[in-house]
């Protein structure tokens, strides 16, 4: 049956499950120990929130640089499960080393190298889709896999978050509650990642002509250039990098928004895991809702939610209106996130998915340096962190007009070279 998820579409969607608790961490209690360490060093709490988007801003950028590369090597034949276990291995080892640092300097330092391996890990994820199901299944199979990210994530979150809470009363201390915390969501993020590093097969990929390093710069030069005569690839990246970025700086910053505000750190905890709960029912929502309604009409109406949502929250000031936001985000973050990625993978050649999921995480996670940065110095100018999260509302508007001329011009056709031949 089309509904029906094979054997790999199954394991390619158990590692969102995996990864979406690192994720999961880092928007929830890793801010929150950050603060706990920012504090003890002096820092105020608009300086925390500053330091801490500064380091997703750095992060980000090094991805910018890396992913691209990184993804365009990967199409070579064989070598996108060695590059994506490499990375997610690594990345869940770091994640396991959060509990050692006990300076916020050094801790932010680990952050931005495991953020770094993380989100590369993604760029060839998302890259593998296309060898995993066949076009007509990308939007369900894509919507299931952050669907499924956000429930399951909830699994480790809820352990951690007991501990977090309530390490006293199991006898044992804070430092201790830590390591288990992050030892925990380091090996469930490596267990759901093997069961596709086992299975995947890779289907598309470029034959090697000579040096592999030399070849790699060529490939993705002549693939810039390629973008640049592609109007439906080039709007649609240049729309995803105001609009996603948008959505990603919320992600991040949201537990950061919300301490600084002096927020309850358990009610800003129970909010985020709303947040997941929701997010299971409305990806897998949107990902139907694609087979009756186009693609690009819901990703409109998710960049419009995500505007609405950003005005919400100059005027938010307590709990509820918190819990207001962890529910409206959770209506809609699955759904922009899968059916974006299933657009692009529609609207690129099959064989060079690797290289364009580099730039396409350029634009999106690796772009989102920009709103984590805007809202660092608004606020560190400023004082009001309201104003600096109300400020994204821009980057949704720009990123929906641009959003809405891509969504009018005809996908491209490409040639067995991956070279398009019309628009």
């Amino acid at each position: 049956m089309k509904n029906k998820l094979s054997t790999l579409e199954l394991k390619w969607i158990m590692y969102d499950v995996g990864n979406s608790a690192f994720i999961l961490l880092a928007t929830s209690i890793m801010p929150i120990y950050f603060n706990h360490l920012a504090t003890q060093a002096g820092l105020s709490e608009t300086e925390y929130l500053s330091w801490w988007s500064y380091a997703a801003s750095i992060a980000t950028i090094c991805v910018a640089i890396a992913g691209p590369l990184m993804g365009t090597l990967a199409d070579f034949d064989g070598n996108k499960k060695k590059i994506f276990l490499g990375n997610a291995l690594a990345g869940a080892f770091l994640l396991f080393c959060f509990w050692i640092p006990s300076h916020w300097m050094a801790f932010l330092a680990l952050f931005i190298f495991c953020k770094i391996l993380y989100s590369i890990s993604l760029v060839i994820y998302d890259s593998m889709l296309v060898d995993v199901c066949p076009e007509d299944k990308m939007d369900m199979v894509s919507s299931k896999g952050y669907a499924w990210g956000y429930i399951g994530s909830c699994i480790p979150f809820i352990v951690s978050l007991g501990l977090m809470l309530g390490y006293e009363n199991l006898g044992m201390g804070f430092q201790t509650a830590i390591l288990l915390v992050f030892l925990l969501n380091a090996v469930w993020w490596a267990l759901f990642t093997l069961p596709l590093a086992f299975s995947y097969k890779q289907k598309h990929f470029v034959p090697r002509k000579g040096h592999a390093a030399r070849q790699t710069f060529g490939r993705l030069w002549k693939v810039l250039k390629e973008i640049g005569h592609n109007r439906k690839v080039l709007l649609f990246m240049a729309a995803f990098f105001f609009y996603i970025d948008g959505v990603y700086t919320i992600i991040e910053m949201a537990t950061a928004y919300g301490t600084s505000l002096g927020l309850d750190q358990t009610g800003l905890l129970l909010a985020l895991l709303l947040t997941q709960v929701i997010a299971f029912p409305a990806a897998i929502l949107f990902g139907y809702l694609a087979k009756s309604y186009s693609a690009g009409e819901l990703i409109k109406v998710g960049i419009f939610a995500y505007f609405c949502i950003s005005i919400f929250a100059l005027f938010m000031y307590s709990i509820w209106q918190f819990w207001i936001l962890a529910a409206a985000v959770g209506v809609f973050q699955g759904g922009i996130q899968a059916l974006s990625r299933s657009y692009f993978a529609r609207i690129i050649p099959k064989n060079q998915t690797g290289e364009y999921f580099g730039l396409y995480d350029i634009a999106g996670k690796g772009a989102s340096f920009l709103g984590t940065l805007v809202v660092g110095l608004i606020s560190q100018l400023t004082g009001q962190q309201n104003i600096a999260v109300g400020t994204l509302a821009f980057l949704f508007l720009i990123g929906y007009l641009i959003f809405a001329r891509a969504n009018t011009l005809p996908d491209p056709v490409y040639d067995e070279n991956g070279a398009h031949t019309s628009n």
